[in-house]
């Protein structure tokens, strides 16, 4: 006979897409010898040890997480690539499930699951009616630190901001409260440029190695601005010289992209402003070449412009 849950462990189980623990349901009163009976006759499914599915067929995401989850136990977070995916920091579904728990705590390898431990107070997460998981500025800060490279931990963070889910200032305030961090002072960094408006590790990059490193001035970045009725928004606007800097991550663009960056160049000039366009290697691998050529620029209309080397090596000046 199919087993109906009710009362106070139904609602649970519902809120856990149709997941439940060994120790849930013993603790509402049911049996052990009716678990078995279950699970004996296809009613329901293990899935992890002491964890199972009280439906039969597929599971779908939440069951599957909350299964993890109720294995490892209530000192347990959903964290990394994971949280990122239920916060909506990412729009995609990371291959593992990646898990934070208490570093005293002995578990069982879980395939398809990364076990990540820490002592901090804030991976504790209450029960709740959702899944439980790493908080967003956690969340954004533990991604950074398994990135392999610096641009894509700044990738991250301007993730998290550019999509209203954190603040820089959440940011810093989480960042300060650990005791390691890997590339403490270039995150701090970036996170000052994102809060002037830096949203992709091209324009930070575009700020750290083009402006500030051959002492350019500071422009306005995702400069607000209104043409033909249209709010557009400038990567980098140089206001006083009426020059642009737009920079394409991307490493080509379609033809139909390339015609819109035309037009709204062409609209650009119209209303008097200048647009210089960039990419991924103008940035990183000819920073020197591009900060002269801007630099240029600025004071060929009008701006007082004082370019530096930005080492032994330098071409801009």
């Amino acid at each position: 006979m199919q087993l109906t849950l009710d009362g106070a462990l139904g609602v649970r189980v519902r809120l856990q897409s149709g997941v439940v623990s060994r120790q849930q349901a013993a603790a509402a009163g049911i049996a052990p010898s009716v678990i078995d009976n279950q699970l004996r006759y296809g009613r329901w499914q293990r899935l992890h040890s002491g964890v199972y599915a009280t439906f039969t067929g597929p599971l779908d995401r939440e069951a599957e997480l909350w299964a993890v989850v109720l294995r490892l136990g209530p000192f347990s977070a959903l964290s990394h690539h994971t949280a990122a995916e239920l916060h909506g920091i990412t729009s995609q579904r990371a291959g593992l499930i990646h898990v934070t728990v208490n570093p005293g705590l002995r578990v069982q390898p879980i395939s398809g699951v990364v076990i990540h431990r820490t002592v901090t107070s804030y991976r504790i997460v209450p029960a709740g009616n959702q899944l439980p998981r790493t908080p967003v500025p956690e969340t954004v800060l533990d991604l950074t630190q398994v990135s392999r490279r610096l641009d894509d931990a700044v990738g991250w963070i301007c993730k998290g901001v550019g999509r209203s889910l954190t603040t820089p200032d959440q940011l810093v305030t989480a960042l300060q409260a650990r005791k390691r961090v890997r590339w403490r002072a270039d995150l701090l960094g970036a996170l000052g440029d994102v809060s002037d408006g830096v949203r992709s590790p091209l324009e930070y990059r575009y700020a750290r190695d083009v402006e500030r490193a051959h002492g350019l001035p500071r422009a306005i970045r995702q400069a607000e601005v209104r043409i033909d009725g249209r709010t557009i928004y400038l990567d980098n606007l140089y206001e006083e010289a009426g020059v642009v800097v737009e920079l394409d991550g991307a490493a080509y663009h379609p033809a139909e992209q390339r015609w819109a960056d035309s037009h709204r160049d062409n609209d650009r000039a119209a209303h008097g402003n200048l647009t210089l366009r960039y990419n991924w290697p103008d940035i990183t691998r000819r920073q020197c070449a591009t900060a002269a050529q801007v630099g240029a620029v600025l004071v060929s209309r009008g701006m007082r412009v004082q370019l530096r080397r930005c080492g032994p090596r330098c071409t801009a000046v």
